[in-house]
């Protein structure tokens, strides 16, 4: 994600890419510009994704700068007064922030503009949004207790988790059951949703345990897993959408 910042105050420069670093670490500030001048020549030759743009710069409004170059990339107008808003949103800004940034304001401004329904130099908005999203660490294995035995699985064993008679069941592909002491809701926020699919309420399932489906009464589906569990699995009308959504990777 490159980033273009069109500002003639140094502390206001720092203080933006500052912000940058510290809630999107991985955008890179490619230019730091005072002057429109400056800004046309670069903008004539080079591509951004995100602008933060000044009003008033060194060598005059920012506005002349639209004037003299098409500018592609969607801007975040920053400046230290309320009366330049109107003339803003009739060029390509998505936000307008009033010195000093307040981080609240920065985020949601940067979110904008990932939301913008323009390409930003040929980057996929959703790949963006998906990369600079808090990532969520979920289980590598689980430990069960057997006796004086403590035995590892790992998830990527299990096939899935059943609930039977208030009992909670890890099952592997190799077909071998183990009790665990924790329950469904507990494990479903510890599995990567990306994998693993709440069927109903007594199974999560792996998405590569999931042997077919068909169709069942009142628009429910009926799943059979590998390995074969001697339970019926319905999906909830409710949830089916979302389930046929998930198998295709889309969440």
């Amino acid at each position: 994600m490159r980033v273009l910042i069109v500002e003639d105050e140094v502390p206001a420069q720092i203080q933006l890419e500052r912000l940058i670093n510290i809630h999107y670490p991985h955008f890179e500030v490619v230019e730091k510009i005072p002057p429109i001048k400056g800004c046309v020549s670069w903008l004539r030759d080079n591509k951004a994704d995100l602008i933060f743009m000044d009003v008033e710069l060194s060598d005059g409004l920012c506005y002349e700068i639209f004037k003299q170059t098409k500018v592609m990339a969607p801007v975040v107008i920053v400046t230290a007064y309320d009366n330049y808003a109107i003339e803003a949103f009739k060029v390509n800004s998505v936000d307008y922030l009033l010195k000093p940034v307040g981080r609240d304001d920065f985020v949601e401004a940067v979110e904008r503009a990932l939301k913008r329904n323009v390409p930003l130099a040929s980057l996929d908005v959703k790949a963006i949004r998906e990369l600079f999203q808090p990532q969520t660490e979920y289980k590598e294995r689980f430990t069960i207790k057997l006796g004086d035995k403590i035995i590892v699985l790992n998830v990527g064993d299990i096939a899935y988790f059943y609930s039977l008679e208030k009992s909670t069941y890890m099952t592997t592909y190799e077909g071998i059951k183990h009790l665990s002491d924790l329950t469904l809701d507990t494990i479903e926020e510890q599995i990567d949703p990306k994998y693993f699919f709440r069927l109903s309420r007594g199974c999560i399932a792996h998405i590569d345990a999931i042997k077919s489906i068909v169709k069942y009464s009142n628009s429910r589906l009926k799943v059979s897993l590998l390995p074969e569990l001697n339970e019926v699995i319905l999906v909830s009308r409710v949830r089916a959408s979302q389930f046929l959504n998930w198998l295709e990777g889309r969440h």
